[in-house]
């Protein structure tokens, strides 16, 4: 008789992290060994989507990773009432019923649920997200899937605002999939077909249906769309994959978006100064197609296996590279295996990401948390260090940073973090004083915090524009201890930015480096695709070895570091690097101050501001334009 099986579900991850630290018992009581569940662990990874990377707002609010997206394309600053929640609006209605707004009612789905999902919405659309000015369109996801239970009071409130709102200031895009099998290589219409049937069943009748393929779908196609979805041919937008995410507006524009919603939602949009309000994106856009020089950067992080779990700073690291026209070869390396137990245990894993890391031309240590891989971190910084190799560290880098330098130059050993080895004889990182332990919620450092620098000289500084402060996104627990600021500064460290207090510690710099930088924040969160962040840029420059040149040019990029020639060619400029050469990396003002518009009367001015950012943006379930206030590449900094 077969014996009868039992199924698990359990925090691998922390169980294996429980047989590090106390082997005897677990493999006393299991039959079971380390390497059987890290293979577990990694089949768990790949076949299940974990969480992605927690995105930080001005205001502090961790939002889901679709708002950095917003933000990124749109050039906006959100707030964490541009984040809908079902919990935020249950907890909302639950309040207001506690206070006796409703009265004595019972409280229902309809209409105190749905009524509160509008007011929000309503209340959240006048919100200025770029400057002062009042929005002039608000874009509001809905997420999920059309029938999914947890959407559906969400999709009734949208029902019924159509009705409060009027049809022209209501407009519902519905995304679906085309499916291509490749058996048949004919496009399914089925389910677009069936989700929309749905859709209609629920009140909500789309204006518009964006058609995600693998591949461009023919007119034979959208017309069955069309017919069966009961909407105009033009009404049906085909986004297939393309080689950059950058193409997507710009496919959106050809089909026809903008001309869409200027009559339907009355916008009164000059249509002729389309062209040149989207220049500088469609001089983007064609970079992607032409760059041909790649430079290898590593991320030395723990998270290496989930794809999601680095996408800002992927974003970053892309937007630095295309703006000196170079292709940006990411090269993961898990920190566990450059650690010393790796030798023993699995040599050959250890070697190749040793050799993986050799042969990158910079390296990027970014944030995270705990203490698996953080040696193998710490041993990443000290051979960037001492190999002279261009380096960025963003939060737990710097702390990296600063522990490996305190134990191999400044001789404190046994230098260590207070997270990781609470009894550690010299604690060069401490938990910040406001951090109560035992609670995980609401106890870091979020949100936008000014950086002030110091009079001293400093390579990021002028990445900057030579700023006195600069403001930048944080999320942090722990930090560095400013008891041992000076001793580690008679060793050759710089501490170049603190906070307001001058009491946290905020960038460091080492001397006589061709680029050696880490931050407590996170300067990721404030890259653009046209405004890319300082510190990245600086580690793209570096690893070409061109930041000297940049930096003695006060901060601008040259037509032969625009360009793809390589230093012995001559010192010529394509035209995408004449027309890029206009954005300078610094902000520039409105569409028509920039120098491939030169409309005086603006009336570029609405167009411009429904496709670069006057726009804001709402999660229910990319900054193409700069202000005054920004540095010269990304943050914003006062002179």
């Amino acid at each position: 008789m077969a014996p009868k099986k039992s199924t698990i579900v359990l925090n691998v991850e922390q169980f294996i992290h429980d047989i590090e630290e106390r082997p005897a018992i677990w493999n006393r009581n299991f039959h079971c060994n380390k390497a059987f569940l890290e293979q577990m662990w990694d089949e768990l990874s790949s076949t299940h989507k974990l969480p992605s990377e927690v995105y930080v707002l001005d205001d502090g609010a961790e939002v889901d990773l679709d708002l950095g997206n917003y933000e990124r394309f749109l050039d906006i600053t959100l707030h964490r009432d541009n984040n809908i929640t079902t919990g935020k609006i249950y907890k909302m209605v639950i309040e207001k019923e506690r206070k006796g707004d409703y009265l004595g009612q019972t409280v229902q789905v309809v209409p105190h649920i749905t009524n509160a999902i509008q007011e929000w919405v309503a209340r959240v659309a006048e919100k200025p997200v770029k400057g002062s000015s009042k929005p002039q369109v608000c874009i509001v996801e809905l997420g999920g899937t059309i029938g999914d239970i947890e959407g559906m009071p969400f999709v009734e409130a949208f029902r019924q605002f159509q009705f409060r709102v009027k049809r022209e200031n209501f407009c519902l895009a519905h995304v679906s999939l085309v499916p291509l099998p490749k058996a048949t290589g004919e496009p399914k219409t089925k389910p677009t077909q069936s989700s929309v049937r749905e859709l209609r069943g629920c009140g909500l009748s789309p204006d518009l249906i964006v058609c995600r393929s693998e591949k461009p779908i023919g007119v034979e196609v959208k017309e069955k769309i069309s017919n069966f979805c009961h909407v105009d041919p033009d009404q049906v937008i085909c986004i297939h994959d393309l080689s950059s995410i950058y193409h997507v507006p710009l496919l959106m524009e050809q089909n026809g978006v903008i001309e869409f919603l200027n009559e339907r939602l009355k916008l009164n949009i000059d249509m002729s100064q389309r062209t040149k309000c989207l220049q500088h994106w469609r001089v983007l856009a064609r970079r992607t197609e032409t760059v041909r020089r790649e430079v290898n950067i590593a991320i030395v992080g723990k998270y290496t296996k989930f794809a999601d779990s680095y996408a800002s700073v992927v974003k970053a690291v892309q937007h630095a590279a295309l703006a000196v026209n170079r292709k940006a070869n990411l090269v993961f390396i898990e920190s566990c295996l450059l650690e010393h137990e790796t030798l023993q245990r699995e040599p050959s894993k250890y070697h190749k990401e040793w050799q993986k890391l050799c042969e990158s031309n910079g390296i990027l240590v970014p944030g995270g948390f705990g203490a698996r891989g953080m040696e193998g971190k710490i041993r990443a910084c000290q051979w960037a260090r001492e190999n002279k190799r261009p380096f960025l560290g963003i939060c737990l880098g710097l702390q990296a940073a600063v522990i490996e330098f305190a134990r191999n130059v400044a001789n404190l050993k046994d230098a260590n973090s207070t997270e990781i080895n609470p009894d550690t004889p010299h604690p060069l990182v401490i938990d910040m004083p406001e951090h109560h332990k035992g609670q995980m919620g609401g106890t870091m450092r979020l949100g936008k915090r000014r950086t002030i620098f110091a009079d001293k000289p400093s390579t990021i500084r002028q990445l900057y524009g030579n700023p006195k402060t600069v403001d930048e996104r944080h999320r942090h627990r722990y930090e560095v201890n400013p008891e041992y600021v000076s001793q580690l500064e008679s060793f050759g460290m710089n501490f170049v930015g603190t906070d307001v207090d001058q009491n946290r510690m905020e960038i460091i710099e080492l001397r006589d480096h061709p680029y050696y930088v880490a931050t407590q924040y996170h300067p990721e969160y404030l890259s653009r695709p046209l405004k890319p962040s300082p510190p990245f840029l600086g580690l793209i420059l570096a690893a070409e070895d061109r930041l000297q040149i940049y930096i003695e040019r006060g901060c601008r990029l040259s037509p032969r570091q625009l360009s793809d020639a390589s230093s012995d060619e001559d010192e010529t400029a394509n035209g995408v690097s004449h027309s890029f050469a206009a954005l300078k990396l610094q902000g520039n003002k409105k569409c028509t101050s920039t120098s491939t518009c030169t409309s005086t009367d603006n009336q570029c001015e609405p167009l411009n501001s429904l496709l670069n950012g006057n726009i804001n943006g709402l999660n229910a379930n990319d900054h193409t334009l700069d202000n005054d206030d920004d540095g010269a590449c990304g943050g914003s900094r006062s002179d």
